[in-house]
């Protein structure tokens, strides 16, 4: 009897593992999107899933002032360094390896760093033991078209293939560089116009807005790359609400 109870008990383990391991996994686009929209629960483009100190959704510490882009596609933020609870450094920094570490927990695919400073120390590979998933770690400045190229690709390749994770985005305090990458990418796919873009950018700066007229610049001169495009459904189902409760 206490064996029959045991091979139970580990056949149920088994089963609930699998379940655990295969839920980021995923067959379809639709799949994704569903699970990282309810998994954040930040519906809206403003709504932050970590906050300035990167407190707000524990498995996620290392990132600051982390928002959505698309569901399940791209995010922005952030490196949580001058707050960080277990390795605080200077804010001008990557993503401290926890921040990393827990990204790649997350399932997603590549962390994107939008500067250079320190770049050279980081780790760029992280491998989560449990499911094998692999988070890759780069630098993309995103300041001028070639740049701005690259990034449009990186996440049409996460569109196009529902096995692959989203990407993060992120500068030193989650508003300037990783807004307008932001700003791009809602051009892009969800159809913003510069203008709306331009004040996008402004309303998620939290009030440090003063200056910054490249980044400026670069919002209200962008011009979608013609050949990367989605359908009118797609963009339904993977562009966010514009404001939530502020």
């Amino acid at each position: 009897m206490i064996r029959e109870l045991r091979i139970k008990y580990l056949i149920l383990l088994l089963l609930f593992s699998s379940i655990c391991f295969a839920s980021e996994h995923f067959n379809t686009i639709d799949d994704k999107i569903e699970y990282y929209k309810n998994k954040y629960v930040a519906k809206c483009l403003n709504e932050k899933i970590t906050d300035n100190f990167g407190n707000g959704f524990d498995a996620l510490y290392g990132t600051r002032n982390m928002r959505t882009i698309l569901y399940g596609i791209a995010y922005r933020g952030g490196a949580n360094n001058f707050y960080n609870k277990t390795c605080k450094r200077d804010n001008h920094n990557p993503l401290p390896e926890n921040g990393l570490m827990n990204l790649s927990k997350e399932g997603f695919s590549n962390a994107v760093y939008l500067y250079s400073k320190n770049f050279d120390n980081s780790k760029k590979l992280f491998v989560e033991t449990k499911t094998n998933d692999t988070l890759k770690y780069i630098s993309i400045s995103g300041s001028n078209r070639k740049s701005l190229r690259k990034i449009i690709e990186l996440v049409d390749d996460v569109i196009k293939n529902p096995g692959k994770g989203p990407v993060y985005f992120h500068c030193w305090n989650g508003w300037h560089q990783s807004g307008l990458i932001s700003s791009v990418i809602l051009m892009q796919f969800c159809d913003y116009t510069n203008e709306r873009a331009l004040k996008y950018w402004i309303d998620n700066t939290d009030g440090v807005n003063k200056g910054y007229e490249n980044v400026k610049f670069l919002v209200k001169s962008f011009k979608p790359f013609g050949d990367i495009k989605i359908d009118k459904k797609l963009q339904q189902k993977i562009c966010p609400c514009e404001n939530g409760n502020k």
